[in-house]
């Protein structure tokens, strides 16, 4: 049996400021393409400015719209190469 590996390396970004957190999350596919997605995380005036669990808020919900943004891709390229409609399953 031959295995063949692939490796995707995802990049994520973050800015922020005393309230807010954004993550941008960025990956390029072998076939040339690239996938964005972005996620957000509001610190609530009461909370303790703690900058790692806002990135940590912010990136996944980045990764989860980027998962989400993958799956409807490859379910697209699926319809497009067999002529029928697939059903993606949310993760």
């Amino acid at each position: 049996m031959v295995h063949t590996i692939a490796g995707w390396h995802v990049e994520l970004e973050f800015e922020e400021d005393h309230q807010r957190t954004r993550a941008a999350a960025l990956v390029r596919l072998p076939d040339g393409n690239e996938v964005y997605a972005h996620g957000y995380a509001t610190r609530h005036r009461t909370d303790s400015n703690q900058p790692r669990v806002g990135e940590e808020i912010a990136g996944a919900r980045a990764l989860n719209e980027l998962a989400m943004k993958l799956l409807t891709k490859a379910h697209d390229e699926i319809d497009q190469e067999s002529g029928r409609v697939s059903h993606p399953i949310a993760i």
